[in-house]
């Protein structure tokens, strides 16, 4: 008796399995409720209508579902009930019809039903949307416990996507909502690391992440510092993501400088965080030391020269130079290298001016184009690399150009009109000398 009752539920099983083709959208999320509430030889049946769930949302976001006998000849055809034809056909230019209805499943069916949206080569773009809809649906209702587990999961889950398709913004929204429901450490550095590999294209607001509940600095700093970790141990060397990652930094250390909580070691790591090649300039990490010092004056000597030490001094533009050099919160800077002064330049400058002169006294020494090879070399002087400390140097340069260049075109004209007077009395004399003949005889 026994047997015969397991020979029906097979006949009755693989009879499912033929006509599970013929079920309607409705009838295959009736199938997977039971299938998740059922204890016992379920997953086959649980495979096979995700398999047809996934080929059914495929079909409809390729728009296949409006050509009926491309439909009818597939291995399987969409539903012939009214209610879920009529949805299919509302919802066809919404890419998201879908989402709501699948939000009845466990975290075990969402697994599945990712790994055959994989497998299916699905967008994943949408794919990686969905998981972040079925999060935040989640969360409207879910316990601490289930919302742990469901952040758990969806992490893990996006983790297999391909990285490029993550939007930066959601992630760091699942990061932030993550941080007060203790996650497994696992699906934290999985976050972390997706966050991480693509930091070139953070901005400031997302990495200003509130400190963990009872710390008294204002952000979380420890987790900017994973995060740039991240970022370079990714393998990402490219000097473009490199130089934003450092501009970043920049920024974020400036803000979080005026933080009175924030300790010099956790500063210092922030300004050693990132590798030197990434920076081009280092003015704006001074600026940023320059405000920590300020709002940090009972900082030991010792502190301030380890801090200090972040700075390459040669990478300081010649203005910001100066500040340094006078700057009286970075005791050590005598033992720093002032910056050279630019005066070599504006001498420069000078006898380019100095030669130009010399062109207009002496003009017919000088071919045409060897004039005008020589006035390019002054016109392409250019006086915006004088220092602003010294603008009344830098008028009185700019006046002396004025004055050459209106002392050239004086030149010029007087060589046209010595031109004329000339011709004039080459034709002159030449008129006076066929004349001669004639008065002879």
């Amino acid at each position: 008796m026994e047997k015969a009752t397991q020979f029906v539920d097979l006949v009755k099983t693989q009879k499912s399995f033929e006509e599970i083709k013929y079920w309607t959208w409705s009838e295959l999320l009736i199938a997977l409720k039971q299938c998740q509430e059922s204890l016992a030889n379920s997953s086959t049946m649980l495979k096979k209508c995700m398999d047809l769930l996934c080929q059914k949302i495929s079909l409809a976001d390729n728009g296949a579902s409006s050509s009926a006998s491309s439909v009818n000849s597939s291995r399987f055809r969409l539903s012939c009930d009214s209610k879920s034809t009529e949805s299919l056909k509302t919802n066809s230019a919404s890419t998201t019809w879908w989402f709501d209805d699948l939000l009845v499943f466990t975290i075990e069916s969402l697994e599945i039903f990712v790994q055959s949206m994989i497998l299916h080569e699905f967008d994943q773009i949408l794919l990686s949307k969905f998981l972040i809809h079925f999060q935040k649906s989640k969360f409207l209702t879910a316990a601490t416990d289930e919302k742990r587990k469901v952040i758990e999961s969806v992490v893990d889950m996006l983790d297999t996507l391909d990285e490029n398709v993550l939007s930066l913004k959601a992630l760091f929204d699942i990061l932030r909502v993550s941080l007060g429901l203790n996650i497994n450490k696992d699906s934290k550095n999985r976050l972390e690391a997706m966050i991480g590999s693509r930091l070139g294209h953070a901005t400031l607001d997302n990495l200003l992440v509130p400190s963990p509940c009872g710390a008294n600095y204002l952000y979380d700093v420890k987790l900017v510092l994973r995060l740039f970790k991240a970022f370079l141990s990714g393998g990402l060397n490219q000097a473009s993501q490199l130089s934003k990652a450092a501009n970043l930094m920049d920024l974020y250390m400036a803000e979080v400088a005026p933080d009175p909580c924030l300790k010099s070691s956790r500063f210092l790591a922030l300004a050693l965080a990132v590798p030197d090649s990434a920076r081009k300039s280092y003015d704006e990490m001074y600026h940023a030391i320059d405000l920590y010092f300020e709002m940090h004056a009972g900082m030991t000597e010792e502190e301030k020269e380890k801090i200090s030490c972040a700075l390459n001094h040669k990478k300081l533009s010649y203005e910001v130079g100066i500040h340094f050099s006078k700057n009286t919160k970075f005791r050590s800077r005598s033992t720093r290298s002032i910056p050279e002064s630019p005066k070599p330049e504006t001498e420069s400058l000078l006898e380019n001016i100095n030669y130009s002169k010399s062109l207009i006294n002496w003009p017919h020494n000088l071919t045409k184009e060897e004039k005008s090879s020589e006035q390019i070399v002054l016109y392409h002087g250019k006086f915006d690399v004088v220092p602003a400390d010294n603008e009344r140097f830098k008028v009185q340069l700019e006046g002396m150009q004025w004055r050459v260049v209106e002392l050239e075109k004086l030149c010029r004209k007087m060589q046209t009109q010595m031109r004329k007077i000339l011709k004039s009395r080459v034709a002159s004399s030449h008129c006076q000398v066929k004349s001669l003949p004639k008065l002879c005889s």
